[in-house]
Order: C-alpha cells, then sequence, then structure tokens
C-alpha cells in the first residue's frame, strides 16, 4: 500500500507555511490553496515516489526533493510509506537547514 508518513518537524514546516499565508500576508485562501497543492503533492509522490531528484550537495543522505510553487518537498523515497521530511521556502537555505539529517 503506497501512501505517506509526515514527520514531525515537516508538520510544523507546514503549519508555518500556512501561518506566514494567512497571518502575515492577511490572506487564508491563499494559505489553504498552498496546502491543498502540497497535500495534493504528497499523493502524487506517494504514487511514484521516484520523482523529484537526489541533491547530494543540499542533504548528506539520499532525499529527494521536489517543487510545489515556492516551497521544496523534501522527501525519503526508498521507505514504504515514503517519509515526508521537510517542507522548506525556496528562499530558505535548504543546506544548513538539512545538514547532515541523517542525525535526526
Amino acid at each position: 500500500m503506497s501512501g505517506y508518513v509526515i514527520s514531525p518537524i515537516a508538520s510544523i514546516d507546514l503549519d508555518e507555511m500556512w501561518d506566514y499565508c494567512a497571518i502575515e500576508l492577511q490572506n487564508p485562501d491563499v494559505a489553504d490553496r498552498i496546502r491543498d497543492e502540497v497535500f495534493t503533492a504528497f499523493r502524487q509522490l506517494a504514487i511514484m515516489p521516484g520523482m523529484g531528484h537526489f541533491r547530494s550537495d543540499l542533504a548528506a543522505e539520499p532525499l529527494r526533493f521536489w517543487r510545489v510553487r515556492n516551497y521544496l518537498v523534501v522527501y525519503r523515497s526508498e521507505k514504504t510509506p515514503i517519509e515526508i521530511v521537510r517542507v522548506l521556502h525556496g528562499a530558505r537555505d535548504a543546506q544548513v537547514i538539512l545538514g547532515d539529517y541523517s542525525a535526526i
């Protein structure tokens, strides 16, 4: 059975993403749309976990990256179900944030 699990820190990322759009930008409709698009991507990645790219320059372990709008979905494709590791805004320094992610 395919599916996905969301790591605790990715769950925080999702909350922060929604809060920023809804509260800081004062646009809950956009926050909802982006959240829906991200969850649609999770479902698509679960069906086809080979989508996305490995970025050895950004992470010490084989994590895949998939873009949704200005966000990067970072996930482990070798697990069943796949694991959503992080959801990062593209302007953030993913290399610094992920560092040696195998410690988490």
